[in-house]
């Protein structure tokens, strides 16, 4: 399982926010770069990046932090928010963005995620970002009624490299992860599925490790990690550890 250490980009800092609600965003680093690099010195092996920003206006928004937080880390970069053509695809990886996450526009046209699959093998994932249930789009501002596992479904035979499931109403809120949707995600599909969304402590971790959760790929974690409830090193020992044994 990989642990996900969460940069949001607004505005080029690092936030976090709650509820995916662009008011109630906390500033943690005004060096998204600096706050990267620091993430790959604790151990992490992939880093987790979204331009929230991006997200709403339907185009990249924090390019310069971006390309700084490339140009100050070697371990590969999943980068989504406002990615909804193929020419943004092409410029990310072509910039050295490992992974790209697709989400309004996986709602809106699934035949550019699967065109996207097809050219690039391996690094598209897309995103599901539910409210209820439900798929959310444009930075979680319109919530669908299309369902999260209903979504995931349609991408079954599209070579998607993963799915990121975020519950909204628990991001941000330290409120643990919805393991119950995330699995039940997981069950549907046998697209790799990345939980996101109110990871909060080393106990969330240690439930992500017992013999239900095996079927997920990852996690994402992201306010834990910034105000010191989630010990990194723990963390990615635990993991270690329970890889091993």
């Amino acid at each position: 399982m990989i642990l996900y250490p969460a940069i949001d980009l607004k505005e080029g800092r690092c936030v976090r926010l709650v509820h995916g609600d662009m008011e109630r965003a906390t500033i943690f680093n005004d060096d998204p770069a600096a706050q990267a690099a620091a993430f790959e010195r604790q151990g992490f092996s992939y880093l987790h990046v979204v331009d929230l920003d991006g997200a709403f206006a339907g185009k990249p928004m924090n390019a310069k932090a971006v390309d700084a937080i490339l140009e100050a880390v070697t371990m590969p970069v999943q980068l989504g928010g406002g990615v909804r053509d193929m020419r943004t695809v092409e410029g990310w990886l072509g910039k050295g963005v490992a992974r790209i996450i697709i989400g309004t526009a996986a709602l809106r046209d699934p035949d550019f995620v699967r065109e996207a699959a097809r050219r690039f093998p391996g690094r598209i994932a897309v995103g599901v970002d539910a409210r209820e249930g439900f798929v959310a789009i444009e930075g979680w501002a319109k919530t669908s009624a299309v369902s999260a596992v209903e979504l995931g479904r349609r991408f079954e035979d599209a070579g998607v490299a993963a799915i990121v499931y975020t519950d909204i109403m628990r991001d941000g809120a330290l409120k643990g992860l919805n393991i119950e949707a995330t699995n039940a995600l997981a069950a549907a599909i046998s697209i790799p599925v990345i939980a996101s969304g109110g990871l909060a402590s080393l106990a969330d971790v240690r439930r992500l490790l017992e013999p239900d959760c095996a079927r997920l790929a990852g996690a994402i974690t992201g306010r834990a990690l910034y105000d010191g409830r989630l010990d990194a090193k723990e963390a990615l020992a635990m993991i270690r550890a329970a890889e091993a044994a």
